[in-house]
């Protein structure tokens, strides 16, 4: 391979969000594309392939990390299985981008950045949200002091998911809304924070044993302002998908930063009044797919590299043991 040709990605697994999070987005960035999808089931590998339009099906993972052809992988695999398949690509040769949350505990985390460290290879956790330019313009108010000295801030994700048999659900493959939608404001907290947080307090709602429907949790950072995350997937919060950021001089509410493609409003209220911003801009997905294909070549610094997702599981499994419920991937 030259520096000239596209990385050639293969899929692990055809997943939903494949589709949105890496396919479509892969056709507005020229220095990929993706290639094929392997499938315990070959059935459906072909079947999903067949609609998407990727010239190779693979009938094992094993079969293509064995491929020489393969650049990279996706890794959309149940969050129990994120760990095992990650690093077995990064010992195969491959980069790989993650789907969130990064694994199923911090232990494993460590285990995948290891593994990377010793590789030299690319591993990224696909928050694409920290790439979009709503994220850019969130850190520029911050610094620009506008909202005064930072006391407060929290970030929301609450959807409804009634589809109980889904393996979201599921403690044997590391489910749960902390592990699902409470990532992404935990990523949130801690990104525009630029700090790590202790989590002082949370509180569930359960849909079964050991598994959350809806989580709140309170964090405070070395900084001395405090935090909090609300996630759900099943609860009287219906859907709610926003961040607030409270200084000592005004505050700053993010409409929805999680998916600012779909709709964005950032409402800026301090000493002058208020004002609000709507951000245009590309697909997150593209711009996390553009970072992570430029981090391969070299040519960037990644938002999400394995620290970053080491110390999001951290705060994932401080937040369990706060609510009185086991680690996910433990007996």
């Amino acid at each position: 391979m030259t520096d000239q040709l596209p990385l050639n990605i293969g899929i692990l697994g055809a997943a939903a969000i494949a589709p949105t999070g890496l396919i479509k987005p892969a056709k507005s960035v020229p220095e990929v594309q993706i290639v094929g999808v392997a499938a315990r089931d070959v059935t459906r590998a072909r079947a999903f392939a067949q609609k998407h339009g990727l010239p190779r099906v693979f009938d094992s993972y094993d079969a293509m990390l064995a491929d020489p052809d393969i650049d990279a992988v996706f890794n959309p695999l149940p969050n129990g299985l994120h760990a095992e398949w990650t690093i077995r690509a990064l010992r195969a040769g491959k980069h790989v981008l993650c789907e969130k949350p990064f694994s199923a505990n911090a232990d494993e985390a460590e285990r995948m950045a290891q593994a990377a460290q010793e590789t030299g290879l690319v591993l990224s956790e696909a928050f694409h949200f920290r790439y979009h330019p709503l994220a850019t313009r969130v850190k520029e108010i911050l610094t620009s002091g506008e909202l005064g000295t930072i006391r407060h801030i929290e970030g929301h994700m609450c959807f409804p998911l009634p589809t109980f048999n889904n393996i979201r659900w599921r403690f044997d493959l590391a489910g749960g809304t902390t592990m699902d939608a409470g990532s992404y404001p935990i990523s949130f907290v801690r990104f525009f924070a630029g700090e790590e947080p202790e989590v002082t307090a949370a509180h569930a709602l359960l849909h079964s044993p050991q598994i959350d429907r809806y989580m709140t949790a309170d964090l405070r950072f070395p900084g001395g302002y405090t935090g909090r995350i609300e996630c759900s997937m099943w609860s009287r919060a219906l859907f709610n998908m926003s961040g607030l950021i409270r200084g000592e001089a005004g505050e700053l509410y993010i409409m929805n930063p999680y998916h600012p493609q779909y709709f964005n409003w950032l409402t800026i209220r301090g000493p002058q009044g208020t004002r609000r911003e709507h951000i245009k801009g590309e697909s997150s997905y593209t711009y996390g797919l553009r970072a992570f294909a430029k981090a391969i070549r070299g040519e960037g610094t990644l938002l999400t590299g394995p620290a970053d997702a080491v110390a999001n599981m951290r705060v994932i499994d401080a937040v369990y043991e706060k609510a009185g419920l086991k680690r996910r991937g433990t007996q």
